[in-house]
């Protein structure tokens, strides 16, 4: 199932006086903010909505200015919550690209080498969370054959085959990994 909102980024601490913020993006483009106008910011269970008064763009950086936040102190309450969007105003993709969101809760599975096994893929288990990792991103998997067990697998073209997130499957390559 789609979510509604994305997150497509992070407000990184104020940018002057005037409540104007730094704001990481998630995809490591900024374009897209240019045309946000209203937001959601969320950090854990609190959530509350925004206007974009302006944004402007530096060097992997965008500069964003909400309606009603006018001061450094303001903006430093909010250091480090997630901006939410709807995903039409998000980053467009190119071929083969997937947002993190969308990867959480497919199931891993696993089809093996064997032909007759591509109509019965094994269910490895499921996808719970998208971390950064020093060499990309991992796939954080809550494994089926155990409640509590929970593994990392590298998000990389060795070890994940066909995503199908429409499906929601992630095909993995090598059963041994999860050892």
């Amino acid at each position: 199932m789609e979510k509604a909102q994305l997150v497509v980024g992070f407000i990184r601490g104020p940018h002057g006086y005037s409540g104007e913020c730094k704001v990481e993006s998630t995809s490591g483009e900024y374009e897209h903010f240019v045309n946000l106008k209203e937001v959601t910011l969320q950090h854990g269970e609190l959530s509350k909505e925004a206007k974009v008064e302006s944004v402007s763009l530096g060097n992997a950086v965008a500069y964003v200015k909400f309606y009603g936040i006018d001061s450094d102190e303001e903006i430093k309450k909010l250091n480090r919550w997630e901006i939410l969007v709807p995903r039409k105003y998000c980053k467009p993709l190119k071929k083969d690209e997937w947002y993190i969101e969308d990867l959480r809760n497919c199931t891993l599975v696993y089809k093996g080498d064997d032909p007759a096994a591509l109509d019965a893929p094994t269910n490895v288990g499921t996808i719970t969370d998208v971390l950064e990792g020093g060499g990309g991103y991992l796939l954080e998997v809550s494994l089926s054959e155990s409640c509590d067990r929970k593994v990392l697998v590298p998000f990389r073209k060795e070890f994940i085959g066909k995503v199908d997130v429409k499906n929601g499957t992630v095909q993995l390559m090598h059963l041994w990994i999860l050892e």
